[in-house]
């Protein structure tokens, strides 16, 4: 029922971080405000295919 999605940076695109998500009861993309080691600093993270 959980699957594994990949968060990407909405700064500079990177694939910084994986976890899962209920595609039942969330059917829209998820979007979190994760550190960025790239960046150095907290940014929105969205998920990707």
């Amino acid at each position: 029922m959980r699957d594994i999605i990949i968060l990407a940076c909405n700064e500079c695109k990177r694939r910084n971080y994986s976890t899962t998500k209920n595609k039942k009861k969330t059917t829209e993309r998820l979007e979190l405000k994760k550190y960025c080691c790239w960046c150095r600093t907290h940014t929105t993270h969205r998920e990707t295919k």
